[in-house]
């Protein structure tokens, strides 16, 4: 258009996204910021495939199974949905170290994964993933999936989530406790929050003074709720916010049992341990691990390490407790 001011760049997320100021989005080589932490070698005693469940958006889940299945109740699997991290902005459910991590989950625990892809800010703003997973649980009620049927016992149904996933699956679980899902079959067992990406307006210590060596800056975090929260608002959105004014109430909604993974080593612990302390407060059962010199998403950046192998037997406990319970 002759005689137009070219579009401005109002957000530059390291060269992978530029956010213009006509709204418009520029996406880069997301390679270029992930973690240095391949290869990541294929579990062989795992199958997995691809199914469409939203065909309008074109949107994917990626189901993993131990091969052959373990023995469960009539020879079936608890379910472990998971959501990828990435600030709502980037990251993807078949990047390499999502893939890797989500096989690990379903020969060591061993469960049916189910991990969920879902539209990305800024071009989709919250609440859109929301959205996407709520179209998810309703395709996992409807079974049209053969190895659920087959695998999956969807009466132990577990959903987690890392970073911006974790988010994810907490606001999932308060839409199925509001009963704004309906989810028919599918009976929670238990959710687990790795590295949860919450926020707000009030800085907390750990973002005032960060630790040492953070993979995730405060800088990177703020920026990343700006293009992922809807235009115009604070960081006391109740999208990054739990407990902002305008939050879901929990004290009357019947929760699951919630496992909370802190990393001390991460500007958003702060927000990870109020969390976990208010939700003690309003008396629900949550279980809090912490992991003191560990960075934000060390579970998927640090595959092999000493920690993450403690994460997964704390894991496993947890799984295996409240599947029973259940």
């Amino acid at each position: 258009m002759s005689g137009g001011t070219a579009p401005r760049v109002v957000e530059d997320f390291f060269g992978v996204i530029q956010l213009l100021s006509d709204g418009s989005v520029v996406r880069g080589d997301e390679s270029t910021i992930m973690p240095a932490g391949g290869p990541f070698p294929d579990v062989p005693s795992v199958q997995w495939k691809d199914a469409v469940y939203d065909a309008a958006r074109g949107l994917k889940v990626r189901v993993y199974k131990p091969s052959p299945p373990a023995a469960g109740a009539e020879g079936k699997l608890p379910v472990l949905v998971y959501f990828h991290g990435g600030g709502y902005c980037v990251g993807a459910y078949d990047q390499p170290m999502f893939h890797s991590f989500c096989q690990r989950f379903a020969a060591e625990l061993p469960a049916v994964v189910l991990s969920v892809q879902y539209r990305l800010a800024p071009e989709h703003r919250l609440p859109a993933a929301i959205e996407d997973a709520a179209t998810f649980f309703s395709w996992l009620r409807d079974g049209a999936e053969p190895w659920l049927a087959e695998s999956a016992d969807l009466s132990r149904t577990f959903v987690s989530g890392v970073s911006a996933g974790a988010n994810l699956a907490h606001h999932v679980v308060v839409q199925i406790a509001s009963g704004q899902i309906v989810l028919g079959p599918v009976r929670l067992a238990g959710y687990i929050l790795f590295s949860a990406f919450f926020g707000s307006d009030e800085h907390t210590a750990t973002e005032s003074d960060p630790p040492a060596g953070v993979s995730l800056t405060v800088e990177m975090s703020d920026q990343l709720w700006r293009m992922a929260l809807p235009v115009g608002v604070t960081r006391d959105h109740p999208l990054a916010n739990p407990f902002a004014p305008g939050s879901a109430r929990l004290e009357p909604l019947t929760l699951p049992p919630a496992l909370v993974v802190a990393p001390g080593r991460d500007v958003l612990c702060g927000h990870v341990l109020r969390y976990a302390a208010r939700l003690k407060e309003m008396g629900k059962a949550v279980e809090l691990a912490e992991f003191v010199g560990e960075p934000h998403g060390f579970s998927v950046i640090r595959p092999r390490s000493e920690a993450t192998e403690e994460l997964m037997g704390v894991l496993k406990r947890f799984v295996h407790h409240h599947a029973v319970l259940n």
